[in-house]
């Protein structure tokens, strides 16, 4: 079983990771798009439940309240994560995603570096930089990918 969750901050990387992972051939879900998260917030719980029960290799990428429910059934964790001030530049030049050009925005993805990261650094089997090259990152999630498919 090779299912990875990726996750962060907005502006660490983890959409540009899922591309390029993505490019590579993996199968990848990117719980932004798609109608994954609900109108309160959380991931639809019984369509994740349905996806990681019918998928042996997958990335997923994500930061929700309630992924922590889901963490059992990845076998590796992955916190993406960079300097607030890397990802307030990253989220205020983006185009493929609005969230971050306001000023509240801002605010509040300061905010989360306080209060949510340290959670989901807790919750993280491994922490990678995401200031380091995508090719880099993403080659090291492959090895993450060939190790768990080997136990």
């Amino acid at each position: 079983m090779s299912r990875i969750l990726i996750t962060g901050m907005s502006g660490a990387g983890k959409t540009t990771l899922l591309n390029e992972l993505s490019r590579r051939g993996h199968r990848t879900i990117d719980t932004d798009y798609d109608a994954w998260v609900l109108p309160n917030g959380t991931w639809d719980e019984p369509r994740m439940t349905a996806l990681l029960g019918s998928e042996a290799s997958l990335v997923v990428s994500g930061t929700i309240e309630n992924q922590g429910h889901f963490y059992d059934r990845f076998s590796v964790v992955v916190l993406l994560s960079a300097p607030v001030e890397v990802l307030i530049e990253r989220v205020s030049v983006r185009t493929n995603n609005s969230y971050g050009s306001s000023g509240a925005d801002q605010s509040e993805i300061r905010q989360h570096v306080l209060d949510v990261e340290p959670l989901l650094r807790n919750g993280a089997t491994l922490e990678l930089d995401g200031r380091r090259p995508v090719p880099e990152l993403a080659d090291e999630v492959e090895r993450l990918i060939v190790a768990s498919d080997q136990t």
